[in-house]
């Protein structure tokens, strides 16, 4: 008997180095009301008091739900970015510490619809909201 073939779709690891305590800056990254400070593929977040749900308004796509991984000692801010149309991206990121630092690192999949200058733009757009966050904590 043969095993079904698995889909493993192509990846990028995204990161960028902070000289700031794994603790400190996960302590900031951990509340996703923080979020909005960088990461600009979120939109303009807001929270539904009622469920605990995050939801966004991204522009060309509509409103979306974003749910975070609780708050937890391993540095892991996983999300799920639930699409007008019901479709799921999962989103995994972490906080990790390196010596007195840390490295946040975000990992994107190239989803079947993507094309390769889609999947370059997106690298290139989570690149830029990475750098703005290590941006914020440069700034103090």
């Amino acid at each position: 008997m043969t095993a079904a073939p698995h889909t493993v779709l192509p990846c990028k690891h995204l990161s960028v180095s902070i000289p700031r305590p794994f603790t400190a800056v996960y302590a900031v990254l951990k509340d996703p009301a923080n979020w909005k400070h960088w990461a600009s593929g979120l939109g303009q977040m807001q929270q539904d008091a009622a469920t605990g749900r995050w939801t966004a308004q991204q522009d060309g796509v509509g409103v979306v739900t974003i749910v975070f991984t609780p708050p937890n000692d391993f540095g892991v801010l996983d999300h799920r970015v639930t699409l007008p149309d019901g479709s799921e991206i999962y989103m995994p990121a972490r906080v990790i510490a390196n010596g007195d630092g840390c490295e946040v690192i975000f990992t994107l999949f190239r989803i079947p619809t993507m094309d390769d200058a889609m999947f370059a733009r997106d690298a290139a757009w989570v690149k830029q909201d990475l750098e703005k966050l290590a941006g914020l904590f440069a700034q103090g």
